[in-house]
């Protein structure tokens, strides 16, 4: 039967043009999950120092309400294929879906766009590993860090799939969530950076809380996004508190004084 003791966690493995800031980046994200009990996973990418770090980032989670991203990303993509401006009700919508995390504008939004047109998205988007819910609840997406990275950065940066007034609705929308949903992934972020979020939070019967975040970080000369998944949480702030440990370490690492090379 084995032991009913949760897996040992592997580590987070960070690559990264600076070498030392791999190493310490990996050392100190390893060091704010020790002892930690949940199941995380981690991916994140900093485009300045071409680093990134990741650790069981294609295990799957239900996505609760992370998954709002992907729905305002399909709604967004659909209209441009169509050359369409969103109408108002769909942007009261959205932005009550992303600011709020209100559900019932996002089960409007997501009967409205259907499954197909999801998936279509998601297969342009190259989010192969992320799989809607048969049932139709899409709080209960599948999803994995990497494929959430791969979302936050369409997001950031130029691509052939979000057009450049999609890229930045997204922005503005994850930037203006309200502050009691500022948690996670912002926390230790530097006070010049743009800070755009998107949590996410659920319990079930099975694996306790799960516990998502996922942040870009734009602005200044700051270039870099954060997904951190999480379940087994006995309580949400559990979740919370793990998001944050690890966000603090990668904050700190990315930020940090250049060294004394510099003239």
């Amino acid at each position: 039967m084995g032991s009913a003791h949760a897996a040992t966690p592997q580590a987070a493995i960070c690559a990264s043009d600076k070498p030392e800031l791999a190493e310490k980046l990996s050392e100190d994200i390893n060091s704010a999950l020790d002892g930690a009990s949940a199941t995380t996973a981690i991916s994140l990418h900093d485009r300045t120092t071409n680093t990134t770090c990741a650790l069981d980032a294609d295990r799957k989670f239900d996505s609760a309400s992370t998954v709002k991203v992907t729905v305002l990303a399909t709604l967004l993509w659909d209209a441009q294929k169509d050359d369409r401006a969103l109408t108002q009700e769909e942007k009261d919508r959205a932005t009550a879906m992303i600011t709020k995390s209100d559900n019932d504008a996002t089960t409007a939004l997501w009967n409205q766009l259907g499954a197909a047109k999801v998936n279509a998205f998601l297969l342009a988007a190259g989010m192969t590993n992320t799989v809607l819910d048969s049932e139709g609840h899409w709080g209960l997406t599948q999803i994995t860090a990497n494929d959430e990275e791969k979302l936050l950065q369409l997001v950031t940066h130029a691509n052939p799939v979000l057009g450049e007034d999609s890229r930045a609705y997204i922005l503005k929308l994850t930037g203006e969530v309200i502050p009691s949903q500022r948690w996670g992934t912002p926390a230790g972020a530097p006070g010049d950076a743009q800070v755009h979020v998107k949590n996410g939070w659920l319990e079930r019967a099975t694996n306790g809380w799960r516990v998502h975040s996922l942040g870009a970080f734009t602005g200044g000369d700051h270039d870099y996004t954060i997904t951190v998944l999480t379940q087994d949480n006995a309580t949400m702030d559990d979740g919370i508190a793990n998001i944050e440990g690890i966000a603090r370490a990668v904050h700190e690492n990315l930020n940090a004084p250049a060294s004394s090379a510099r003239p």
